[in-house]
């Protein structure tokens, strides 16, 4: 048995498999589902209801390389499945991250010298997050040893609060990392930054872009900043956005306005006057262990797809 991966779908020949495909690997929020100190929760009792830390992973069939959004703490479980669907083994050959909050790196102790011991991982990430991994134990000790390489991307314009000691990406084109089959561009977005800068990523396969903001502030924001949600997903086949939260009632006794991440709810009311093709592309990720669209069958999935929006899951396998 592999994970949360449907057994059928590893199974498909290699006639039916697409040249470079995206896998959904995970969808939960930074603690996973069910999160730790909740015990009341059914996902304890049931393992059917559970859900792995956000990821996204990337399969080029072709030349076998394999690349992972996020270093999740379920990373192990994570890169198996990867490996399972790509028919191979090993470390990933390049690791994409978006920021350093706990539920986005830290799988990186794995590639490490008590773990996996891996050989010189390519690990892509922002100038900051670049300068925490190599100054901050024991993220130093992967590049000490040899077991990863972090390879810096500029992520193109930044707003203007650059804070004292910041790098100010203003004059820095985008820069990408590019196969034959597959494109990756950073794009820098509005976060919490306490030790590195956030970014999403565009992925371009042969045929169809993709687009996965997990963690965000608000769409506002990063329309100040220059860019527009609309236009984003106007512009590409797939955007997998933040759902951390359905609604502002979800946290009973908490100031959620504190909580900067834009509802589901939000998010569904800003395209509803798009067309269904439109409302289509977006897909909803990174889920609280709180928000009742991590049920199949709860009314709050049913009312985002009947407004013809979708819920990312763990097995999803679309063809770039």
């Amino acid at each position: 048995m592999i994970g949360f991966l449907a057994a059928a779908a590893l199974q498909m020949t290699a006639a039916e498999q697409c040249d470079v495909e995206l896998v959904v690997l995970g969808v939960g929020q930074d603690g996973g589902i069910p999160q730790i100190n909740v015990q009341a929760d059914p996902a304890w009792e049931d393992e059917s209801l559970r859900h792995r830390v956000v990821s996204l992973g990337v399969v080029d069939h072709e030349s076998g390389t394999r690349y992972l959004f996020e270093a999740t703490p379920d990373f192990r479980e994570q890169v198996h499945d990867l490996n399972a669907i790509a028919g191979t083994s090993g470390a990933p050959d390049g690791i994409f991250l978006t920021h350093a909050h706990i539920g986005h790196y830290t799988g990186l102790m794995f590639l490490g010298f008590e773990s996996m011991s891996a050989d010189n991982v390519p690990v892509f990430a922002p100038p900051r997050m670049q300068d925490f991994l190599t100054n901050s134990g024991p993220w130093s000790q992967l590049i000490a040893y040899g077991n990863i390489r972090v390879d810096e991307f500029q992520p193109g314009p930044r707003p203007h609060d650059v804070q004292p000691g910041e790098p100010d990406y203003s004059e820095n084109p985008i820069q990408s990392m590019e196969t034959s089959r597959l494109r990756v561009d950073p794009l820098h977005v509005p976060h919490r930054r306490e030790f590195a800068d956030t970014v999403g990523y565009r992925i371009q396969g042969p045929e169809i872009s993709v687009i996965f903001i997990p963690d965000i502030d608000s769409w506002e924001e990063w329309a100040e900043w220059g860019t527009r949600i609309e236009d984003i997903v106007m512009e590409n086949d797939l955007v997998y956005v933040d759902a951390t939260f359905f609604d502002d009632h979800e946290l009973p006794g908490r100031d959620m306005s504190a909580i900067p991440h834009p509802r589901v709810t939000e998010t569904m009311d800003l395209f509803q006057d798009y067309p269904d093709e439109i409302r289509q592309r977006i897909r909803f990720i990174h889920y609280n262990h709180t928000n009742p669209i991590r049920y199949d069958d709860s009314a709050e999935t049913q009312e985002v797809l009947e407004r013809g929006y979708r819920i990312a899951r763990e097995g999803e396998r679309i063809c770039l």
